[in-house]
């Protein structure tokens, strides 16, 4: 496995409608793996193994990253932001960011910080107050002509964390969803037959509503539509067992539903029945909230068996995301399993 392709994918700064660089990284892993790769009016990045008469299948896995987009300047200097995906802001406290400036050639380190006082100086119901994404601006500690000169409205910020590749888990902001594009490369590298008609798409803009799955797999029209994503790891303090999602290290997780689909009766039996046949480690993820691009993909057109295969995350959306090797290698090899026998059955339920 390529650790350090995870981690330069983790650190490239890509948010919804600006995933420019992550789709030219991409593209360097994909055009070897595939016959051809076309970009569409979206930015959605298409590589295509041909095979024709073959079951027409789709891999989705996004690119873009939480984050924000510059929308005001104030007289000081200080930049107001515009949000870019779910935050919760009790986590962005006390956190560095990047801001992309003159087209993203030049990055400017800020603080992100908030409109409240010090808490030396907080009254007790100025303490209680809950935090709110309006009330956080950065601070490039510049002089108002200068960031006005350097920082346009529209410039994408990103979180400045490294990602951190450990023994057993890797640490980082937006694994979610590298680790799903890192997931679909890995895999099509160990794809040997020719039992499908494939295609891997690496989406955009799926943070802010599964905009770049929806108009590709229109375009496509899959027979068999394949999500990559991350998924709720809460096997942590404070969260009980029934609201665990999945737990860290104990496999990849085949989605049954969360909140955009209902995947597909047949491919979770599929996929199940390899993952036993192989001794792949896996568990079962429902989600109550939140979706992925499966939810695109299955109602595209007259429809498509849709699943998603997802990588067991603690701490989703926020800098220190953290997945476990072995859930990882677990999603590479169940993907190239099935994909290498993809062709042997039909999903569309009898009668």
């Amino acid at each position: 496995m390529n650790w350090e392709l995870l981690k330069t994918l983790c650190e490239t700064p890509a948010v919804p409608g600006r995933e420019e660089q992550m789709r030219a990284r991409v593209r360097r892993v994909l055009e070897p793996l595939v016959d051809s790769v076309t970009v569409d009016v979206m930015g959605n990045m298409i590589g295509h193994r041909r095979r024709d008469g073959k079951p027409k299948i789709m891999i989705a896995a996004h690119m873009d990253e939480i984050g924000f987009m510059v929308k005001y300047i104030d007289d000081k200097g200080f930049l107001r932001l515009q949000p870019l995906g779910g935050f919760d802001p009790r986590q962005l406290f006390a956190q560095r960011v990047a801001v992309h400036a003159q087209g993203g050639s030049r990055v400017l380190p800020g603080v992100l910080s908030y409109t409240t006082k010090p808490t030396h100086m907080l009254s007790p119901e100025e303490a209680k107050e809950s935090p709110v994404i309006d009330k956080f601006f950065v601070d490039l500690g510049l002089d108002a002509k200068t960031v006005n000169k350097l920082v346009a409205i529209g410039d994408m910020v990103t979180m400045d964390r490294a990602a951190i590749i450990g023994e057993d888990v890797v640490i980082s902001k937006s694994i979610d969803n590298r680790v799903g594009l890192f997931v679909m490369l890995e895999a099509l590298a160990r794809v040997t037959g020719d039992h499908s008609d494939l295609f891997a798409v690496a989406t955009v803009q799926e943070e802010v509503g599964l905009r770049g799955a929806t108009t590709s797999a229109y375009a496509i029209q899959p027979d068999i539509g394949i999500a990559l994503d991350t998924t709720l790891a809460n096997d942590f303090p404070g969260i009980g067992e029934v609201d665990s999602i999945t737990r860290l290290g104990q496999g990849v997780a085949i989605k049954l539903m969360d909140a955009s689909l209902i995947c597909h009766d047949g491919l979770v039996a599929h996929m199940k029945e390899i993952a036993v046949a192989r001794d792949i480690p896996h568990q079962l993820e429902i989600l109550p909230r939140g979706g992925t691009d499966g939810g695109a993909l299955q109602r595209t057109r007259g429809g498509s068996a849709s699943i998603t295969l997802s990588i067991p995350t603690r701490y989703i959306h926020t800098v220190n995301e953290m997945a476990n090797k072995r859930d990882i290698e677990a999603a590479v090899e169940l993907l190239a399993a099935f994909l290498n026998q993809a062709g042997s059955r039909s999903y569309i339920p009898a009668g």
